[in-house]
């Protein structure tokens, strides 16, 4: 077909390029517009107040103690053993021999010995001799005492009436004091016969020979004697 059947063809992209480009141009001349007027307004004072809070008041922090650093321990010292040398052993000396001792006259040693075991054996013998003595005279004391004993009893048993009931050999012991005259100080019964009749008639006969017998010596005679009677004595 020609193009004058169809007529002139416009090209459909061309007229809405157009319309959007008018568009745009329209919008930056509104913008400008705008933005000239907003900056002609004279630009409002806006006031800010600073203030800054006070700091809260903090003590002071207290002082620690004073701690004192240890002295430094010192190593122990280790000292080298010493080393002691042995000395060389000395030599012997040679033994002399011992020079003999001189020789003495013992003879006045010997001498003054036996005289003091002469001295020492007759002083043994005289203490003996005393000792023995001493005895003899105890002896012949004990038997003069005895038989100046035996002739107060006697003359006690002289004045007993014996009960006619007693029986057997009971007996009875008393303690008498004397003068020197022989007169009967006091009397005391130390061991009854057990027979009352005996005891009494024993005190009886006691009170009945004072003044008792004195002793032939006046060195045998003592103050307090101890006198033993039984029903059979004799």
């Amino acid at each position: 077909m020609s193009a004058a059947v169809f007529g002139e063809r416009l090209e459909p992209g061309y007229s809405g390029s157009f319309a959007l480009s008018l568009a745009i141009h329209a919008m930056l001349l509104a913008v400008l517009f705008l933005g000239v007027r907003w900056q002609s307004h004279a630009p409002q004072t806006v006031t800010v107040e600073l203030w800054e809070a006070p700091q809260p008041v903090v003590a002071p922090p207290k002082p620690l103690p004073r701690i004192e650093p240890e002295p430094p321990k010192p190593e122990p010292r280790i000292e080298a053993p010493e080393i002691v040398e042995k000395a060389a052993p000395k030599p012997k000396p040679e033994a002399k021999p011992r020079p003999e001792p001189p020789k003495v006259d013992d003879r006045e040693f010997r001498r003054q010995m036996r005289e003091q075991l002469v001295r020492e054996q007759a002083a043994a013998q005289e203490r003996q001799m005393k000792e023995l003595l001493e005895r003899e005279r105890a002896s012949t004391l004990n038997r003069a005492r005895a038989a100046w004993t035996d002739k107060i009893r006697g003359k006690i048993r002289g004045n007993i009436l014996l009960p006619p009931d007693l029986a057997g050999n009971p007996e009875a012991i008393f303690e008498v004091t004397l003068l020197p005259t022989g007169e009967v100080l006091t009397h005391k019964l130390k061991k009854s016969s057990g027979h009352k009749g005996y005891d009494d008639a024993v005190e009886r006969a006691i009170l009945k020979s004072s003044p008792l017998p004195k002793p032939e010596q006046p060195g045998l005679f003592e103050r307090q004697l101890e006198l033993r009677f039984r029903p059979q004595d004799k």
